[in-house]
Order: C-alpha cells, then sequence, then structure tokens
C-alpha cells in the first residue's frame, strides 16, 4: 500500500510512502496568485504529482491522509480562508481521482509521536532519528513541514488497523 501523508497549506508538504520507507518527500507545490503575487496551492502539480506516483505504483492500492486542522486562536480570517481554500484543493484532487482520503487530528499523530506541547522543530529531529537516510531533505529549520507529513503518514501506517479514520 502507497501512502500520501499530507500537511496541508501552503507551507505544507507531501510526503509518499511505503512499507516503511520514503518513497519522496516534496514541499507543497505552489504557484503565485493575483497582483500581489500571494501564494496559492498548485492544484496541477499536486494532481501530476500524485499521477505520476499512480502510474509508478499503478498495481497498488493508494490512501491518502490529510491533517485534520482547524482554525487557531490569533488567526486573521484571510489566513484561515486561504489554508480552507488549499485544503479543499487538495480533497478535490483526491475525490476527483477516485482515491480515498481519511483523516487524523494534529493531536492524535503526535501523541502517538510523544510530540504534544514540544517545540515546532521536534518533528523533524524525530524524523531524522527515525529515517536518518532522509535526513538531507529535511536540513533546514523550515523543513518541519516535510517531517510532520511523513510522520502522518507513518502513523498511519501504523495504527490503520486500530483507528477509525
Amino acid at each position: 500500500m502507497i501512502i500520501i501523508g499530507i500537511d496541508p497549506g501552503i507551507a505544507g508538504a507531501i510526503c509518499f510512502f511505503s512499507s516503511g520507507n520514503i518513497i519522496d518527500v516534496i514541499d507543497m507545490p505552489t504557484m503565485a496568485e493575483g497582483k500581489k503575487n500571494k501564494k496559492q496551492v498548485n492544484g496541477r502539480q499536486i494532481f501530476n504529482e500524485i499521477s505520476s506516483l499512480k502510474n509508478k505504483f499503478s498495481n497498488e492500492k493508494i490512501s491518502v491522509v490529510v491533517e485534520h486542522v482547524s482554525a487557531m486562536p490569533g488567526q486573521g480570517v484571510t489566513s484561515m480562508f486561504n489554508f480552507g481554500q488549499s485544503f479543499g484543493v487538495i480533497k478535490g484532487i483526491c475525490s476527483a481521482m477516485e482515491l480515498p482520503i481519511f483523516y487524523v487530528r494534529p493531536a492524535k499523530w503526535k501523541k502517538y509521536y510523544n510530540l504534544i506541547n514540544s517545540e515546532k522543530d521536534a518533528s523533524r529531529t524525530k524524523v531524522i532519528e527515525m529515517f536518518p537516510k532522509i535526513s538531507f531533505k529535511l536540513s533546514k529549520k523550515k523543513d518541519n513541514n516535510k517531517a510532520d507529513a511523513i510522520l502522518i503518514a507513518h502513523y498511519f501506517e501504523n495504527t490503520k488497523e486500530n483507528n477509525d479514520y
């Protein structure tokens, strides 16, 4: 089974995972929008990435697991709208591609890895410990988004039998 773990949002990431191994992990594809060149999720590129994976692993079952986040205190209306738009693009692409989509709350997967109330960079450190061969893809502090996507996919693989998603 191929698991696509997604940390949604403009600064998110996508992890392609199978049998305890990371196939690839990428930053969320984005593109410039409007006169101010604000970033938005590039739905076409997400589709291309997932299609390429589907073609490469055509005999494998694919499941998508997305971090199910909600509004955070102090976050502005515009930011929440943009975040919701990104979440909707991901959901729409997966639905159109007829891929099963599951949602996991941050508290659930973070508790599994003992990351509740930890520093933002803790997930990156955890992934480097678990998957040292991928450390070059997590060399910057901003790569915690990739680490989150990896942990979301890994969590799903390890708990899918015991959880209702």
